[in-house]
Order: structure tokens, then sequence, then C-alpha cells
């Protein structure tokens, strides 16, 4: 489980094709001997699990896999060599809960259809999937390439969210644009609350 608080922010440094899976190499201020072989880190939201890693420089680079089924759900399939990406490890007993509890099982892919700068603040307006759109509120949490945001507004298959300037700093948001393609995971609670009325 991931709290949506990102951690790091990495760099795809090399992926390799075999036959119908992906692996990505990805650069991060993480230690290596703090990454274990088989330990979960969420990348742009999604769940992934290492399968090795090396010292290098001030972190490390830790290798993940991806799959057909991450590949047609997500963004992943878009990333190339020298993509940011952001970073939250696995959390711990005892670890604070900042954000909203987040799996790493996204569930599709949104588009960023606009941004308003707003002085030091950033409005992205966002289009998800229509079957997924029900599942989100005003008020309520998404999390968009990993990152828990608040959403504000909801229009139709629309929704808004406001971004502070720290979050615009440690994360990849400071760089996303309109025709961006993000990772979104719906709000655990909600798709519980939805399921137990279609079959209340």
């Amino acid at each position: 489980m991931f709290t949506g608080i990102v951690s790091d922010v990495g760099s795809l440094v090399r992926l390799d094709e075999r036959d119908d899976v992906r692996r990505l190499s990805i650069a991060s201020g993480y230690a290596a001997d703090s990454i274990a072989i088989g330990a979960s880190i969420a990348c742009n939201g999604v769940c992934m699990t290492v399968v090795s890693r090396e010292g290098r420089d001030s972190g490390s680079v830790f290798d993940v896999e991806a799959g057909p089924e991450t590949l047609a759900v997500t963004n992943v399939g878009d990333w190339v060599v020298g993509a940011a990406i952001n970073l939250e490890r696995a959390l711990k007993l005892g670890d604070e809960l900042g954000g909203h509890m987040v799996s790493g099982h996204v569930d599709g892919v949104a588009v960023i259809v606009g941004r308003d700068d707003l002085g030091e603040t950033s409005r992205f307006t966002v289009e998800a999937p229509h079957d997924l759109a029900r599942f989100i509120a005003a008020k309520g949490s998404v999390a968009l390439d990993g990152t828990s945001l608040t959403v504000n507004n909801v229009d139709g298959d629309r929704f808004d969210c406001l971004i502070i300037p720290h979050t615009l700093k440690v994360t990849t948001w400071g760089a996303r644009q309109p025709g961006d393609r993000v990772n979104l995971e719906v709000d655990t609670v909600a798709r519980y609350v939805a399921r137990l009325t279609a079959t209340g």
C-alpha cells in the first residue's frame, strides 16, 4: 500500500523489450542497500516489483518489469528514456499516512485537458475515462501519476485539482501540460460504495 505522497522523482535510464514484457531501469535517489529485491515501488502510481538494483552516484538504479496488462491499462507504454517518474516506497508499519490509501493498482489513463497557472498554484482539468468518472466526487481523493490529490469540481467526465507550489516542485506536475496522459487510481472507498449500491 501507498499514500500518494511522492518521495522522489526518478528518471528512466533504459528500457528493454522481451517478448511481451518491458524491463525498465529507473535511476533514483534511494540508497541501493535500502531496496530489497521483490520490494514494491510505485512508479507514476503503478505498483511495480523490483527485480534488480545497483548503487549509482548518490542513489541507485533499480529495474522493474511491466507485463501486457500493465502496458494496456497504464501510461507505462508511453515512457521513453529520460522520462521523469514519480516514485513512492511502500508503506511500513508506523509510517505517517499523509495522503490517502493508494493500492498502486491503476484503474485507467486520464488526459489533462487544461492547465491554469494561478500565481504560485496551478489548476489542472482532467478528463477521466467515462466508466471511471462515476467514482470521482468533489472533495474526494484521486491518485494521478501516483500523487494524492483532492478533487475540487466535477463536470461530467471532467474534474479539476488545484496543485500547490510544493507539489509542483517535488513531483512531475510542474512540467505537466494539456494532452499529457496520466495514470488514474480512483479512491478505494468510492469503488466499494459504488459496488454495494449496485448490488444492494
